[in-house]
């Protein structure tokens, strides 16, 4: 459940919002347009999950021998009312010199320092397939993963009957050009060319 925890005071600026952080909260938190959002922590398979790429992306980063890590926990900024924690992000070393609230708040505010960002689907579909997908689009981060282990999204999103989706949205020009997969089909990432693997083993956490 996501609920707001301020939900009588007026919008919050994204300062604010870091300010107010609470340390050492069972929950995480988020900014959407200026309203501070309490977000319950991974569980069970969506964590699963998470971390199986996690994994994954790791032996790519090695593989590939690219400069790139994937923090604990990091804040994306996209604009000055809005804050997301995503369940993973790959980001470029090389960037972070340019980041002025890295080492301080662990936030990234240049879609430039992030080459991959994912979301694992929950009953806050919504957010995921519209919020995040413009805000993260907006931000110019190169590649962004939604993965509907559940299939909960709308049909507009993975069509009918639903069924469990994983969506790769790729910036070109600007603009985010979603390609969807699905069972045993290879996912296709531009950021992990030789990564190899299929729908089915990011959904089971498992090769």
């Amino acid at each position: 459940m996501i609920s707001s925890i301020f939900p009588d005071l007026p919008p919050l600026s994204f300062d604010e919002f870091i300010d107010g952080y609470p340390d050492d909260s069972p929950f995480r938190y988020e900014l959407r347009r200026g309203v501070m959002l309490q977000m319950p922590k991974p569980k069970g398979k969506h964590s699963e999950i998470a971390g199986f790429l996690i994994k994954m992306f790791n032996l790519g980063i090695d593989r590939q021998q690219v400069p790139y890590f994937i923090p604990r926990e990091c804040l994306l900024k996209p604009d000055d009312t809005t804050g997301y924690e995503p369940d993973v992000a790959v980001v470029d070393r090389r960037c972070l010199a340019e980041e002025t609230r890295w080492d301080r708040a662990s936030v990234l505010e240049r879609g430039v320092s992030v080459k991959l960002v994912v979301e694992v689907v929950s009953s806050n579909w919504r957010d995921d397939y519209a919020l995040k997908l413009s805000d993260y689009e907006k931000m110019g981060i190169a590649e962004y993963w939604i993965v509907d282990y559940l299939g909960l999204g709308g049909r507009r999103y993975i069509g009918s009957p639903k069924q469990p989706t994983l969506t790769v949205c790729t910036l070109w020009e600007g603009e985010y050009e979603m390609r969807q997969f699905r069972g045993v089909e290879s996912i296709d990432s531009d950021i992990f060319p030789g990564l190899a693997l299929t729908v089915d083993q990011v959904f089971n956490a498992t090769v």
